[in-house]
């Protein structure tokens, strides 16, 4: 049986962006014993609701998410930020050891190479725009709207650019087209889709989790070569469900309550 609203209340602020995020905040949201603030980055620009007060926008580094922490009596910080949102995850980190704040990463776990897939390994997106080669080929581009600056740079190339939101008509390589689109998708359609526009390759972050999950099916069904951006090195040793980071969020309640009590 859950605590009533009047049982003190742990102040949480959660670094959002992704579907874990989603379901951490409404959990904490439908719980009396949290006080939650969710934190968007901004990077897409019409997020989904969420039952949490919202801020949008960067703290100023690490030292300024460490003043936010202190000035809002923050009890616990999570960090359940993309998997490729290095800078932030390590600032969150540094912050919350600075304000003395126990902090939590969630990182859902990478996708695996399974039989029958044609992955090709890159480091960043560079060496995935090398990858694609001299030959002009079709491809699904599906890395985000910040990511395009080195396939521009090859032009022999056709591409389909899906993302939430749309990139700048500057930014996007000069032989390709925009689909705007948000997950989950369905196997069936990503095979459509591939089918449609001739796709011959995709290339992707292994942002790992099932909201895109199936392009890599669909890429694996019809025979196509992933060109498949590895995740930047994670700082500490982060959980990889929402359940895990909810059972730590009540342990901190637990701890925290004798003190806000001030037992």
């Amino acid at each position: 049986m859950r605590e009533t609203a009047t049982v003190s209340r742990l102040k949480v602020l959660l670094l959002g962006g992704t579907a874990e995020a989603s379901a951490l905040a409404q959990r904490i949201a439908e719980d009396g014993r949290f006080d939650g603030a969710l934190s968007l980055a901004g990077v897409t620009r019409s997020p989904k609701a969420s039952p949490l007060r919202t801020r949008i926008g960067g703290f100023g580094g690490a030292d300024g998410l460490a003043r936010y922490l202190r000035e809002h009596g923050t009890g616990a910080l999570v960090d359940a930020t993309h998997p490729f949102a290095a800078a932030m995850s390590a600032n969150a980190a540094a912050a919350a050891a600075t304000a003395g704040v126990p902090c939590l990463a969630v990182c859902r776990p990478a996708w695996t190479e399974q039989a029958g897939d044609r992955w090709v390994r890159v480091a960043d997106m560079p060496a995935a725009a090398a990858a694609l080669g001299a030959a002009a080929r079709t491809v699904l581009l599906t890395v985000g709207r910040k990511d395009l600056a080195p396939f521009r740079g090859m032009a022999q190339h056709r591409y389909i650019v899906r993302s939430v939101d749309p990139p700048l008509p500057e930014d996007l390589p000069r032989n390709a087209s925009f689909i705007a689109a948000r997950g989950p998708f369905a196997v069936e359609e990503e095979e459509r889709l591939m089918r449609t526009h001739r796709i011959e390759t995709v290339v992707t972050k292994n942002s790992g989790g099932s909201a895109t999950a199936a392009k890599i099916t669909a890429a694996r069904q019809l025979g196509l070569p992933v060109v498949m951006v590895e995740r930047p090195q994670a700082t500490g040793a982060p959980v990889s469900t929402v359940d895990e980071a909810w059972d730590w969020l009540v342990a901190r309640h637990a701890e925290a309550a004798p003190a806000r009590r001030g037992v």
